[in-house]
């Protein structure tokens, strides 16, 4: 099985990693591995830089849900915080090295 399945498979069921306050629904049930939106349609970044979300979260980062008193950059940098936590997440659980 390619990473990419396995680091996606993963997310399923996993503490939400982004925690948006505020937005977050901290509902494990709802988690799957979220990416930035690119500039380019279709293309999205490598699931090494994508983080555990919720679907509350999700909707924020992907922009279908505002975030009371945040600029979009600061929705992209706590999906980034995201981003390292659940890149601490894996290493801790043995999927990168």
């Amino acid at each position: 099985m390619a990473r990419k399945h396995i680091l996606r498979k993963h997310a399923r069921g996993k503490p939400c990693q982004i925690q948006i306050f505020g937005v977050c629904n901290g509902n494990p049930e709802t988690t799957v591995l979220c990416h930035l939106p690119s500039g380019s349609m279709g293309m999205k970044a490598d699931d090494i830089h994508a983080a555990i979300g919720c679907s509350a979260c999700h909707d924020a980062v992907d922009g279908r849900r505002s975030v009371m008193g945040c600029t979009p950059n600061e929705v992209t940098m706590l999906f980034l915080e995201g981003v390292i936590r659940t890149q601490k997440l894996w290493i801790k659980e043995g999927l990168l090295k």
